[in-house]
């Protein structure tokens, strides 16, 4: 979708459903919001709805980038401490790696 085309009001409520979205558990569409809105929150001729449109798109890219670091710090404890939760730690793997921890 070419967001030139589209009128201002449809790119407010696009970027809220995008935005609204990210809070089902879906932080790849804040992502997607802030990456595709970006160019219109902060570099597009103002018109009475940017600013809505900047403040989801700031929220939707500190949101993304909260999940992402929380996936990152999980991802890392979850490999260092595998080992050692036991039981527990097999119980939430997928796959069971085999050998010595």
């Amino acid at each position: 979708m070419n967001l030139e085309k589209v009128p201002n009001q449809r790119k407010l409520t696009l970027c809220r459903k995008y935005y609204m979205a990210g809070f089902a558990l879906l932080p790849f569409m804040w992502a997607v919001n802030a990456i595709w809105f970006l160019r219109e929150a902060f570099w597009a001729p103002p018109y009475p709805e940017q600013k809505q449109i900047r403040k989801y798109v700031i929220i939707s890219g500190i949101g993304a980038l909260v999940w992402l670091i929380g996936l990152a710090v999980w991802v890392v404890v979850f490999q260092n401490m595998r080992s050692e939760w036991g039981a527990l730690a097999d119980r939430m793997s997928f796959i069971i790696p085999k050998g010595v921890p």
